[in-house]
């Protein structure tokens, strides 16, 4: 890798992440600033991640204190380090851990409440030997953690026990309960509720899961946000248009209802895509549409100047 590294051009930065690394390598890499590559790859030896451990940029040293190939003197060192996430990171290593399980973490640590990106399966740490990655009992440990960081862990595992979902619905990070509905088939539906209520991110999401509840949202009705107040039935009074054509929608709206907001130019739209309006119903409505198109209008001749 020394003597071919110049023709790799843009991808020195993968070969200094990826790569085993000889003495010039790393002076190179401290020299060419690409420290946080060299941070994250297992393979950098030991007198560099030592060096790295105290580099200036807090960054680099919170990934130093993540790795779980360091001795007990350099945690102890980056646990009293100055800034929080990198302390935090440290703290991990009380919990035991491999480079597949660090990869896991790494993947959930520091992407904040409204985070999108997928959490894929089965939490491989090779994509040469996919079957390798943590244990369910691994996850379990997570999920038991006083920590929060690994509860969040183990709230992005869809493969969590029903008992274990049930605890971690009432966990009292944010974090762990957002992402046990994003990411867990069993999470509960008062849960998916409120996340869909507090974060406007994982509403799309969110109303696509099979357990999203279709009912219970009457409380919702008065709610500051349009699109909340939208689930909430029936809004249909609403002073803003889409809350009411989302509103004309809801399955659970008598026919009589349905009817009034079929005459209303505000709601009709949502009306007629009602899943509960009747066939017969649907047929006249579809009848009614074709024969309107159908009729041409009535024409006294041919304008000056038109084709015939």
């Amino acid at each position: 890798m020394e003597a071919r590294l110049p023709s790799f051009g843009s991808r020195n930065a993968w070969v200094f992440g990826q790569c085993a690394l000889s003495p010039a390598l790393v002076e190179q890499g401290f020299a060419e600033n690409v420290v946080r590559s060299m941070a994250r790859n297992r393979h950098t030896p030991a007198s560099a991640v030592a060096r790295l451990a105290h580099h200036p940029e807090a960054a680099v040293r919170e990934l130093v204190a993540a790795r779980p190939d360091l001795g007990p003197d350099m945690v102890a060192q980056l646990s009293q380090d100055p800034v929080e996430d990198v302390r935090t990171r440290a703290r991990l290593h009380a919990f035991p851990r491999t480079w597949a399980e660090y990869e896991v973490i790494d993947r959930v640590v520091g992407h904040g409440p409204d985070c999108v990106c997928p959490i894929s399966e089965p939490f491989t740490g090779s994509p040469v030997e996919p079957d390798v990655g943590p244990s369910a009992d691994w996850f379990t440990a997570c999920a038991a953690s006083g920590e929060a960081v690994l509860r969040r862990v183990a709230a992005s595992w869809p493969g969590l026990s029903a008992e274990l979902v049930a605890t971690l619905a009432r966990d009292d990070d944010e974090e762990v309960r957002i992402r046990l509905a994003c990411h867990h088939p069993l999470a509960p539906p008062r849960l998916l509720l409120e996340v869909f209520v507090t974060r406007p991110a994982h509403r799309p999401h969110l109303r696509d899961l099979p357990a999203f509840p279709r009912t219970g949202w009457a409380h919702l009705i008065d709610h500051p946000d349009p699109e909340v107040r939208a689930l909430a039935a029936p809004p249909v009074r609403d002073p803003d248009d889409s809350v009411c054509r989302a509103a004309a929608g809801n399955p659970s709206l008598p026919p009589g209802i349905l009817e009034e907001l079929l005459a209303d130019p505000r709601t009709a739209e949502g009306a007629a895509a009602n899943p509960s309006l009747p066939v017969p119903r649907m047929h006249a409505l579809l009848d009614r549409c074709l024969n309107a198109t159908a009729t041409p209008p009535a024409v006294a001749g041919p304008r000056e100047g038109s084709r015939i």
